[in-house]
């Protein structure tokens, strides 16, 4: 059975817009598409009332207000948009009960990726993710990809001669974050078929910080400070060298810098086609968590943001 591309539906802007957006890569990847709409059972109190219609209460969201649609009609017009916009390509709905983040979580487990909505853009102008995001990104052991609200498929393409995005021209690059460290095989292959998929040069992204005894000689030794990025640089370049060969196809730029990778991240989303971070997968008393660097990324950036687990 092939895996599928698989979204969070809740009938909201931010989710619509993930729906398109994972339409949009279902179409790139060839697989099929299934959109989720979880029914999240009546409050407790709520199921003890017998005066009350608890078919009014059974869909309740997060604020515990009614919605205005079934999950039913939301799942069935939103796959019948797509399969308007999106011609030929296999459509699918589930509406599973259940708590919203541990239901995504399970239906990321059966997906190529699991695509969320964000809810918008924040006090910093950067995404505003909500809890149930965070926790199917901290828990999910597949790609899960965030989209923001206002996002369109001219976003991601190049700007056309008159300077208006448009859909028909080329994708904007695909930026990896990339800690040289620790690189892992999921999350370089990920971002670079990424690219490949979309006919675009990836943008490769490394931050680096000296080490704490070298710290005070920087402003004493004359330049160690160019030694140190020159030996960074040679270093992303050794860890990029199989890669390179595998996707011949693919122009990957290079980019190391002194600073925080997140920072670096953030400011090369805004001429990026999407955003890919990795998330170490661990499995401990102490839960699950995102890490800095994604969980930063994914509220700051101005792109579609790929999070990619690693053992």
């Amino acid at each position: 059975m092939p895996r599928t591309v698989t979204v969070g539906l809740d009938g909201s802007p931010e989710s619509r817009a993930a729906a398109e957006w994972a339409a949009r890569e279902a179409g790139l990847l060839g697989l099929p598409l299934k959109l989720v709409h979880v029914r999240e059972p009546a409050p407790e109190p709520v199921a003890q009332v017998p005066l009350l219609d608890a078919g009014a209460f059974r869909h309740r969201g997060a604020t515990g207000a009614p919605p205005a649609r079934g999950p039913e009609r939301v799942a069935r017009e939103a796959a019948g948009g797509i399969r308007l916009r999106h011609p030929g390509l296999d459509v699918t709905t589930e509406q599973p009960a259940g708590r919203p983040s541990e239901v995504l979580a399970r239906a990321a487990g059966d997906a190529e990726l699991l695509v969320l909505g964000s809810r918008g853009l924040g006090g910093l102008g950067g995404f505003l993710v909500g809890s149930v995001g965070l926790s199917v990104v901290a828990h999910a052991e597949r790609p899960v990809v965030l989209v923001r609200a206002a996002e369109q498929a001219p976003d991601e393409h190049e700007a056309d001669p008159a300077g208006v995005p448009s859909a028909g021209t080329p994708f904007r690059p695909v930026v990896l974050g990339l800690d040289i460290e620790d690189p892992h095989e999921e999350l370089i292959g990920f971002a670079f078929a990424a690219a490949r998929r979309r006919g675009t040069s990836l943008r490769v992204v490394h931050g680096w910080n000296p080490p704490a005894s070298s710290v005070h000689a920087l402003s004493t030794v004359p330049g160690l400070c160019q030694s140190l990025a020159l030996r960074e640089s040679a270093r992303l370049t050794e860890v990029l060298r199989p890669w390179r060969r595998k996707f011949a196809d693919v122009e990957a730029a290079e980019e190391s810098s002194y600073g925080t990778v997140a920072g670096h991240l953030v400011d090369a989303s805004r001429e990026a086609s999407l955003v890919v971070v990795g998330r170490r997968i661990r499995r401990s008393p102490l839960g699950a968590h995102i890490g800095p660097v994604a969980h930063a990324v994914l509220h700051h950036a101005a792109a579609p943001v790929a999070v990619v687990p690693h053992a």
